[in-house]
Parts: structure tokens; sequence; C-alpha cells
């Protein structure tokens, strides 16, 4: 039962750091949402890396895992709101703008789920 606060407590930092990095970004880019894309290209990096790492070099304590991937990553990576402003950009008309959200959002974030995965094999062999 305690895992589930692991995650929840993760969880919190992530959502809150999402929230940060969105309003930081909607100052600089108020047209696209590059925060979004932000988050979901960190968490991608960061799952990756975490992963890659517990292959390459010593399992994670379960807890600590559930904190960092489900937790901390889930809160901060989000497929939803990604989603809702996709759809919004569509009803708006901005047909070209949801193209590239979707494309970033989903070849990018493959993409840098395979950096952390070859971050941590290079921080390895050095």
């Amino acid at each position: 039962m305690h895992s589930v606060l692991f995650v929840g407590i993760g969880g919190f930092f992530g959502a809150c750091s999402r929230y940060l990095i969105t309003q930081i970004m909607k100052e600089f880019f108020p047209k696209f949402p590059f925060g979004t894309l932000l988050s979901n290209l960190l968490a991608g990096f960061l799952i990756g890396f975490i992963i890659g790492f517990e292959r390459h070099s010593a399992s994670l304590d379960n807890n600590l895992k559930l904190f960092l991937t489900t937790g901390l990553l889930g809160g901060l990576s989000t497929f939803s709101t990604y989603s809702l402003e996709t759809i919004v950009m569509i009803e708006n008309g901005q047909y070209a703008a949801a193209v590239a959200n979707t494309l970033l959002n989903l070849s990018l974030s493959l993409i840098f789920v395979v950096f952390g995965l070859i971050a941590v094999k290079i921080l390895l062999k050095a």
C-alpha cells in the first residue's frame, strides 16, 4: 500500500513541474503548446534513461522506480493535454498546427526515449 504513496508523491512533483514548464513556455510561445511538447519529451528522455540505467547497471528499488516512472514522469508527461490541445486546434481551423503537434509529440517522444537509453550506454562506457 505504501507504493501508492510513492506514486502519488511523484505524481505531485511531476504535475507541478509540467504546470510550471507550460506556464514558462506560454510566455515565449503563446500560439503553440510547446510546454506540453517539452514535458512529454523530457519525460520520454528520462524514462528511457532510468530504464536504460536499470538494464545496464543495477536494479532500482521498486519504490524509487515507481516514484520516478509512474509518479514523477507519469505526472510530467501528458497525453490527455496534448490530445485536448490538438482537438482545440482542429476546432479553430488550425489544421497545420494540429498535424505538427501530433507529429512532433508522437515521433519526438519515441525518439527521446531512445535518446535516454543511448545516454545511459554512453555514460556507463565513459
